[in-house]
């Protein structure tokens, strides 16, 4: 069953008046209609990279969070101190390090005590 509907409307992609044969139609042809998908394709391709990129910048803080035992980067992503900064500490006996090798080992409760 045809429709005898004629309803003037603005395509949302150009903005040009057209005719519309249906209550629903939002584009003036298939050409806008194809650049419209495809500018939208590409927004949801940005923002899903936008979101990829912030969960991988956040995914060292939260493994950091969960270790009892920290490293000198783990401890710099944590508190936001510079590597310097937590090595004077260290030095000064300001925080306790354990030294195994070259590498520096801190517990979360001797860094929670430091903030006491």
């Amino acid at each position: 069953m045809s429709s005898n509907i004629r309803v003037q409307r603005k395509c949302q992609h150009c903005g040009e008046l057209f005719i519309a044969k249906t209550t629903v139609t939002k584009f003036c042809g298939d050409n806008c209609a194809k650049r419209a998908y495809k500018e939208r394709k590409r927004e949801e391709s940005i923002t899903k990279s936008i979101d990829e990129t912030v969960d991988e910048m956040r995914q060292p803080l939260i493994e950091a969070q969960a270790k009892e035992f920290l490293n000198v980067n783990d401890l710099t992503l944590l508190i936001g101190l510079s590597r310097r900064t937590v090595y004077r500490l260290i030095k000064d006996k300001r925080l306790n390090a354990l030294k195994l090798g070259n590498r520096f080992v801190i517990r979360r409760s001797d860094l929670n005590k430091m903030f006491e």
